[in-house]
C-alpha cells in the first residue's frame, strides 16, 4: 500500500473511532437524561399522590368539623328551647298568680319578682348556651387544626426538597 492509502486509512479509522466514541457519548448522555427525566417524573408524580391525599385529609377534616358542628348546634339549639320553655311557664305562673292578687301592690310585687326570676334565668341560662357555644367551637376546629398543622408539615418538607 502507498503512504496516500495508509494515511487515508488511518483517516477513516479514526474517524470510525471518533463516531464511536461520539456515539458512545450520545448514548451515555441519552441514558443520564432518561434517568434525570425519570426521577424528575417520579418525583411529580410523589408530590402529585401527595397532594392529592393531602386534599382529601383536609376535606375529611372539614366533614369532621361540620358533623361536630352540627350536633353542638343541636346541643345549642336544645339549650334555648329548654330556656325559652321555662321562661314561658313562669311567665304563665305570674300571670296566674296576678290574676288572683287581692291588691295592686301584690299584683305589682308578683310582677317584679317575676321579672327579676326572668332576668337571673335568662343570665344563667346564657351563661350554660355560651359555654356549651364555646365548647363546640373548640370540638369542631380540632379536626380542622390538627389537619392545617398537617398539611403545613408536608408543604415545608416538599419544598425542602
Amino acid at each position: 500500500m502507498t503512504t496516500k492509502a495508509k494515511s487515508t486509512h488511518s483517516k477513516v479509522k479514526q474517524a470510525k473511532q471518533s463516531a464511536d466514541a461520539n456515539k458512545e457519548t450520545m448514548e451515555q448522555a441519552m441514558t443520564m437524561n432518561k434517568e434525570q427525566v425519570e426521577k424528575a417524573s417520579k418525583s411529580i408524580l410523589k408530590g402529585y399522590d401527595d397532594m392529592t391525599q393531602l386534599s382529601q385529609k383536609n376535606v375529611e377534616a372539614i366533614v369532621a368539623a361540620g358533623n361536630v358542628w352540627a350536633k353542638g348546634a343541636e346541643s345549642i339549639g336544645k339549650a334555648y328551647f329548654n330556656m325559652l320553655q321555662v321562661s314561658a311557664e313562669a311567665g304563665v305562673e305570674a300571670t296566674q298568680a296576678m290574676f288572683a292578687a287581692k291588691t295592686v301592690k301584690e299584683a305589682v310585687d308578683l310582677q317584679s319578682g317575676f321579672a327579676k326570676s326572668n332576668v337571673e334565668t335568662l343570665v344563667t341560662e346564657g351563661k350554660k348556651i355560651n359555654e356549651i357555644t364555646a365548647k363546640v367551637a373548640n370540638e369542631a376546629f380540632e379536626p380542622i387544626q390538627a389537619q392545617l398543622n398537617e398539611t403545613v408539615e408536608t408543604l415545608l418538607k416538599q419544598t425542602a426538597r
